[in-house]
């Protein structure tokens, strides 16, 4: 910037660096995604075409940014691990929020069109972010522990309620009225005894939610489950780009829908986690 009489209102603005040694998760949630989901038709309870869009928005985000390790999503939700050395924007919290939020909002954009082919959108999305620090390993387990855990109780709670409403004729008042207070195994009987639907069988995708993983080209091939059986890679790789910039690691992003709770999963992957 130039150096004037009018550069001193720059000592206004506050430093907002993120402190070293943490992990880093960015969090972005669909704003008003309620509203957004009906004007634009999507499918209840799930809508593949929606969340595989919601998929490949990450996997972009994820392709551009080589720090965030790890990402999970679920419904009009994701979530973002950054490495705990990363440096990215000198750490600067505001930088690194707005611009994941507006690159994922405008990838989610740029991307409609594959997903949705016969449904203009009507007016754009919005997505609000937030970051969060964690000191340790434990705390970032938990955390998307926590996350795949919220995936599978909505899917479960919004399964049967669209049941209740799309084959039980029930309204939309009368079907949370039915399932207030209820447990999981009441809800598996109700979907079994009135609708014939065994939870078990429904798609993986659903119950366990997208995980996304930056991946070595140098590691080995890990065998892991999605919703048909099969490891989904999607992109990627980094080239040395033009300008004198620093090669990147090759790596590529594979997209699964797996237990991340349990520790086959991380001791399967040791680098997310190896700072």
């Amino acid at each position: 910037m130039a150096n004037s009489k009018y550069a001193y209102v720059r000592n206004y603005e506050l430093p907002d660096s993120l402190l070293p040694g943490c992990f880093l998760v960015c969090r972005l949630d669909g704003h008003s995604f309620h509203k957004f989901s009906e004007e634009h038709g999507f499918a209840k309870p799930n809508d593949k075409r929606a969340l595989e869009l919601m998929d490949r928005a990450a996997t972009d985000v994820m392709t551009e940014y080589k720090d965030i390790v790890l990402a999970f999503g679920e419904s009009d939700e994701f979530s973002f691990l950054l490495r705990k050395s990363t440096n990215l924007y000198n750490r600067r919290q505001a930088k690194i929020l707005t611009i994941l939020t507006s690159y994922f909002t405008s990838c989610y954009v740029f991307h409609w069109s594959k997903y949705f082919p016969d449904t203009p959108m009507r007016y754009p999305p919005s997505f609000d972010g937030r970051i969060v620090l964690y000191p340790d390993e434990r705390s970032v387990r938990d955390y998307f522990a926590w996350r795949q855990v919220d995936t599978h109780i909505n899917n479960l709670y919004n399964t049967v309620f669209w049941a209740l409403v799309q084959q039980g004729g029930k309204t939309a008042a009368e079907a949370h009225a039915t399932l207030r207070g209820t447990v999981s195994a009441t809800k598996h009987e109700m979907l079994f005894q009135q609708f014939n639907i065994n939870y078990n069988d429904i798609s993986t995708r659903y119950k366990r939610g997208s995980v996304l993983v930056q991946v070595p080209e140098d590691v080995p091939e890990i065998a892991s489950e999605t919703s048909t059986g099969h490891t989904v890679t999607q992109q990627m790789s980094s080239e040395e780009s033009s300008g004198g910039k620093k090669k990147r690691a090759r790596t590529m992003v594979e997209v699964l829908h797996c237990d991340i709770i349990r520790d086959e999963f991380w001791k399967a992957r040791s680098y997310i986690l190896a700072g």
